[in-house]
């Protein structure tokens, strides 16, 4: 076989071509069919197998993270009762609206308790949040010193919650060789909202919403 053999090829006779000429022919021509095969039929569908491969190792991970998650919900479900439990003992602490006027006396009771004498004890307006309505109380009392810290100890050991907050001490009279001290400060105490006040908030906040969006 020479390179004149393909130099003077007659397509027209190829029937007559030397075999070697015809091996190498049909050679070429099995790598071009095999070369379009590949790029038209067979290489769409590897990169469509890669994908599914791909797309099953995601789904593998899914898989265990959410396995991971069912083995633990058990525990999650006691921790949500554990939760629940704990939101409703401290829920409890929270007076309703007819228990505040007994709340307020015992806040009272306990200043004029310690031979506290009360000058100011003024109630302010409620302060509404989520399912809860914190009420400030300015009080000012005077005493001494050893009777405003047992009337605070007193306060922390109420079966509700009231917290004394911006406190400030002061003698009631700097020149004064006495121990009489003045105290100002602002008590909170906190109750729950009761249905309806929950469902009054909700449908204002609702109709605040609709207002903002005309």
């Amino acid at each position: 076989m020479k390179l004149d053999d393909f130099n003077n090829i007659d397509f027209k006779n190829a029937g007559s071509l030397p075999v070697p000429v015809k091996l190498v022919l049909l050679g070429i021509l099995f790598v071009i069919i095999v070369g379009l095969g590949y790029w038209f039929l067979w290489r769409p569908e590897i990169d469509a197998y890669d994908q599914a491969q791909a797309k099953e190792q995601e789904l593998r991970q899914t898989f265990l993270a959410k396995k991971a998650q069912a083995v633990k919900i058990d525990a999650y479900r006691q921790q949500m009762i554990d939760i629940e439990k704990t939101f409703g003992a401290l829920l409890k602490q929270l007076p309703d609206k007819s228990q505040m006027d007994g709340l307020l006396t015992d806040i009272n009771q306990a200043g004029l308790g310690r031979g506290l004498e009360f000058e100011l004890f003024k109630p302010s307006q409620e302060v509404v949040a989520d399912f809860y309505a914190e009420m400030p109380i300015q009080i000012k009392i005077k005493g001494n010193y050893h009777d405003m810290g047992a009337f605070a100890t007193d306060i922390s050991k109420l079966s509700r919650i009231v917290t004394l907050n911006d406190l400030s001490i002061a003698p009631m009279n700097k020149d004064a060789k006495d121990s009489v001290l003045v105290m100002e400060a602002v008590a909170k105490t906190y109750r729950y909202l009761d249905t309806s006040e929950v469902a009054a908030k909700k449908a204002a906040e609702m109709k605040d919403k609709k207002d903002k969006r005309k």
